[in-house]
């Protein structure tokens, strides 16, 4: 009929890799792809479907009052069983994915929670919490044998924005709304949280909270932390609650007990979170070395300035040439401003001729509604796409790792060598062929900065997943050794409890430990996270 608006088509989100199931390489892109990799298939795996899986009936059932909350169903189950790690998507191609859960729950509001923690407790039933599922270490699965069943609690169904309060510029806002959501609900005030990690269109707030996200910034507010206001987190010691406040010095805080904790201490159902203006003034541009050293002081010298750029990212030649951002052999850093309030063309200005002392050439700037120069253009469109293409190097039985760390500026160099060096003789050595070690800079602080890795090489048929084994530890030790943090964004999961446990003092360790004896005196939260077995 005349003025009636035909209805969108629903897309399926990928079960067994990331993303949409419609975004994926076709089989001649695969091809494509693995032929970049020594050491790859012939042809690529077939899709993974779930009727192939072992799924048998689950080992509990909820009592009445919490059945409609909950669903044994095969494709539910399957497709809450792994997070979006390389290891997850290769388990899931060879049809060995981890322990399946039981159940899925999908809670409507803390009292839900409350009530399917208190029967979990009782039933020795080991509780997952879940957002978008898209953990790349391990996060939300379970590999314990303690519990005789694992129930998958999907906070999906609690993605209201309850609140906004436009004086303070904040909003109390639902762990379970996922990013284009969360933004799409604050548009229409002209307020945005402008946290964007890579994983934003398939994450949601509780996640980025449980795990300490890093996001948009390059500089300054790089973390969900600094637009934490305060945490509601349902606990089966019951509900904590923090006041709203824009700063205190009243102990230590709470909120910070839980920021981090991978739903081990509790289920994050809530937030207060910081907002802002929706930026109206953008410009970027970007600048190219001879190689990444080179660009090391440039970029050091734009963290300790006071121009506070949005995007600082420094790629190595093979991550410039993987994006498309250049592929002369050069490192390319892109730099991008925003404002609400004021143009920034003469702050990307500057930032220019700062580069240009230290060696840089600068192509650009682009402001809002230009163009932009193709390299930063080519970055923005392969950071999004790089996790499909991923999944198809893994249908190739490539193997790919990405990991990222962060130390202090003195450390910088070195670190990044002796990955590059000890990565790759390993990758060498396991497949008998040469590895792609890339690096690039996510996040730069006027003390240090974040390196992001990127590992491709040919796998062992059959055998993808103990190659990725070793990669991972391998690199793992390389950062405990340089003194480098196990994790800068990705969280600790179960992929890095054992260097996290280096890292932490035991202090520390020890009153984590009765923390969770505390809040969790079952152990049924998300066990092997952080503390436990």
């Amino acid at each position: 009929m005349p003025g009636t608006t035909a209805p969108r088509p629903v897309r399926d989100r990928s079960w067994w890799g990331w993303g949409w199931a419609d975004a994926h390489p076709d089989d001649a892109a695969c091809r494509a792809l693995g032929a970049l990799v020594p050491g790859t298939l012939a042809r690529p795996l077939p899709l993974p479907r779930v009727a192939d899986l072992p799924i048998g009936a689950p080992a509990v059932e909820p009592p009445r009052s919490l059945a409609p909350l909950v669903t044994h169903d095969p494709p539910a189950r399957a497709a809450h069983a792994m997070g979006k790690a390389y290891r997850d998507v290769a388990r899931a191609l060879r049809g060995r994915p981890g322990r399946i859960p039981d159940l899925v729950a999908h809670p409507a509001c803390d009292r839900d929670v409350a009530e399917l923690l208190e029967w979990a407790a009782e039933r020795e039933v080991a509780v997952i919490p879940y957002g978008g599922g898209s953990s790349v270490v391990g996060g939300v699965e379970y590999r314990g044998r303690a519990h005789r069943a694992v129930l998958s609690l999907d906070l999906t169904a609690m993605d209201r924005v309850l609140e906004v309060d436009t004086v303070s510029r904040a909003a109390r806002i639902q762990a379970g709304i996922l990013g284009p959501a969360l933004e799409a609900r604050l548009r229409p005030q002209g307020l945005t949280m402008r946290h964007f990690p890579q994983s934003f269109e398939f994450s949601t707030l509780g996640g980025w909270l449980a795990t300490r996200a890093g996001g948009h910034y390059a500089t300054g507010r790089t973390h969900i932390d600094d637009f934490a206001q305060s945490l509601s987190v349902v606990t089966p010691a019951g509900t904590s609650a923090s006041w709203r406040l824009p700063a205190s010095g009243a102990g230590p805080s709470p909120d910070r007990l839980f920021l981090g904790s991978e739903g081990s201490l509790g289920v994050i159902t809530e937030a207060w979170m910081r907002l802002q203006e929706r930026p109206r003034h953008k410009a970027s541009a970007s600048v190219s070395f001879t190689d990444l050293h080179a660009a090391l002081p440039a970029v050091r010298a734009l963290a300790r300035s006071d121009l506070a750029p949005a995007n600082c990212r420094l790629l190595d030649s093979g991550e410039a040439a993987l994006s498309g951002a250049a592929r002369d052999g050069r490192a390319v850093l892109v730099i991008g401003f925003e404002s609400a309030t004021a143009p920034v063309a003469d702050r990307l200005g500057q930032a220019l001729d700062l580069a240009r002392s230290h060696g840089g050439h600068a192509v650009g700037p682009a402001s809002s509604g230009a163009p932009g120069d193709t390299a930063v253009g080519a970055w923005r469109s392969a950071f999004l796409r790089m996790p499909y293409l991923r999944d198809g190097l893994a249908r190739m039985g490539a193997v790919t790792e990405t990991f990222e760390t962060a130390t202090t500026w003195d450390r910088l160099p070195a670190l990044i060598d002796a990955v590059r060096q000890e990565v790759g003789a390993a990758a060498l050595e396991a497949t008998g062929h040469p590895a792609m070690v890339n690096c690039r800079l996510t996040h730069v602080y006027p003390d240090g900065a974040a390196p992001y890795f990127t590992v491709i090489a040919g796998g062992r048929p059959g055998d993808e997943v103990a190659v990725w084994d070793d990669l991972k530890a391998v690199a793992s030790d390389v950062l405990h050794r340089h003194r480098a943090t196990i994790t800068h964004h990705h969280a600790v999961g179960r992929d890095h409890r054992a260097h996290y446990d280096l890292q932490r003092p035991e202090p520390f360790g020890l009153a984590l430990r009765a923390v969770k004896q505390a809040l969790d005196p079952r152990g049924v939260l998300n066990p092997g996270v952080l503390v436990g077995d």
